[in-house]
């Protein structure tokens, strides 16, 4: 058996610089990519010598030699596809975001193919439509697909791919599809907001959600370790996955966080609800991994605001992502 070797995309991305934390923690052998060069998430959880200690590597994924290239010359067993445009980019180019989204996985798909390595990628909840088409909870993985956005409909067109690439080549897949995750490093889009309100809270800042309603957390922490899990779980087949961890609604998240922090200062836009449903299963998941990672939610606040704080202390954190 091949010694173990993980390629991860999107590497400058939230989750990217969570699983490069948990990688480093297990001392793994891995290389780190995306087509930013600059680690402004890894800087937020890892030492300036942990971040020199990494094998980083620019890598375009829509350039299919530069794919299979990083892939066979670095000896990769397991790939951590998560590069992508997200829901506002590919509205505003939809040509790129075809080109990243969808031609950059058939890209992977290919080097996986060629290299024979484990895939796990990021599909969305964005693959589904609003909560009223989906009237059996919790929700299955296998329910019918009614993207809305342009991104939701490529990430569709990842899925199809890679299941035909299954019937086709025998490419083993898993994609997940995570919903709200927050933690230290989720900065950008709508459901970044639960993350920006520990960071204000911990800055002494008001902050204001701009939805209300049901939602499904998961920190970022958790879902690395997932796509770290999932990777490595020798799965045969192809398949795709919701998330569930922590089923809950605004209200209830701000009252927690109320609780632990009394001196948080957080509205919600009471009367805006996010566009899919939240009462995910997680059966599928279950199947593969055994035990989900999953940090209560309590704690995962208390580990975001003790970090937030350290950060804002010693002024690696810009806060100016606070303002809407």
């Amino acid at each position: 058996m091949r010694d173990e070797k993980f390629l991860i995309t999107g590497s400058m991305g939230c989750i990217g610089a969570w699983v490069i934390r948990h990688l480093l923690d297990e001392g793994a052998s891995f290389v780190a990519t995306d087509l930013g060069e600059k680690p402004t998430r890894p800087r937020l959880l890892l030492s300036d010598e942990e971040i020199g200690s990494v094998h980083w590597a620019r890598l375009d994924v829509t350039d299919q030699a530069a794919v299979m290239d990083v892939v066979s010359k670095n000896g990769i067993t397991h790939i951590i596809h998560l590069a992508g445009l997200q829901v506002p980019f590919c509205k505003a180019n939809p040509s790129l975001g075809a080109a990243v989204n969808v031609n950059g996985t058939v890209n992977i798909l290919e080097a996986a193919r060629h290299n024979e390595a484990g895939l796990v990628y990021a599909s969305s909840l964005a693959v589904l439509g609003p909560p009223e088409l989906y009237p059996n909870r919790p929700v299955a993985d296998d329910v019918q697909t009614a993207p809305t956005t342009l991104y939701g409909v490529y990430k569709v067109a990842n899925e199809a791919t890679a299941a035909l690439y299954w019937q086709d080549w025998n490419v083993s897949s898993i994609g997940l599809r995570p919903y709200n995750v927050f933690g230290v490093g989720r900065d950008q889009g709508m459901t970044a907001d639960i993350a920006k309100s520990i960071l204000a809270s911990a800055a002494g800042k008001p902050f204001h959600i701009r939805y209300d309603g049901p939602l499904a957390l998961q920190h970022a922490s958790d879902v690395a370790r997932i796509f770290i899990g999932c990777a490595r779980a020798n799965y045969q087949g192809a398949t795709v996955c919701n998330l569930r961890n922590d089923v809950t609604d605004v209200a209830s998240f701000v009252n927690t966080l109320e609780g632990l922090y009394p001196q948080s200062q957080i509205t919600r836009e009471i009367g805006t609800h996010l566009p899919f449903p939240a009462d995910l299963s997680d059966e599928g998941l279950k199947e593969i991994l055994g035990d989900v990672p999953h940090t209560q939610l309590e704690s995962a606040i208390q580990n975001d605001f003790e970090m937030f704080e350290s950060l804002i202390s010693t002024d690696r954190i810009d806060l100016r992502q606070l303002e809407q």
